[in-house]
């Protein structure tokens, strides 16, 4: 896996067991990335939150495009493992928080510009994340079409079965 763009465009990642993660193809994050540019515009003074964090890499982008602030919250303890390899790589030192997102979620009072969701695929748990993401424009990745609740959809693409939603809650 490869960062698509920036400062850190080229560098190779480590990739956990396709069992333990679904990595975001490399189309896909260029194509979140560049809409999201044309949403916000300025990156930089920005903060990203990876709701679901697998290998880093929307993270890692993130940085690279010039976020200045990415947190990443991860369950699985091997995920989290490459996660901090790959910002090793890079000579980063992750702000990485390990444990339940949802638990995570409700315990932080930071409010993120940006937070991309990426819970497991048929999981059920779209709504309620969303319900607890503290953050001003969410990118939601799924598989299907999702009844977005108290959210209004300002943009949604869909990559080959694979949806990609941006959105707004109505109550922050």
């Amino acid at each position: 896996m490869i960062i698509t763009a920036g400062k850190y465009k080229g560098r190779k990642l480590y990739v956990p067991n396709e069992n333990i993660t679904r990595p975001t193809l490399s189309k896909v994050r260029m194509g979140v990335f560049n809409t999201l540019y044309s949403l916000i515009e300025n990156f930089e003074n920005k903060s990203f939150l990876d709701v679901f964090g697998g290998s880093g890499i929307m993270g890692l982008e993130a940085l690279s495009r010039g976020f200045k602030k990415v947190q990443v919250f991860e369950k699985n303890s091997k995920a989290a493992e490459i996660i901090k390899k790959n910002y090793s790589l890079l000579g980063i030192k992750p702000d990485l928080k390990i444990g339940d997102s949802l638990k995570l979620l409700t315990a932080t009072d930071e409010i993120f510009d940006v937070a991309y969701a990426d819970p497991p695929y048929n999981s059920g748990i779209y709504q309620e994340v969303l319900n607890v993401i503290p953050a001003k424009l969410i990118i939601a990745e799924h598989s299907e079409n999702i009844n977005f609740q108290d959210c209004e959809i300002i943009k949604q693409k869909n990559y080959g079965g694979k949806m990609i939603t941006f959105l707004t809650k109505n109550n922050l």
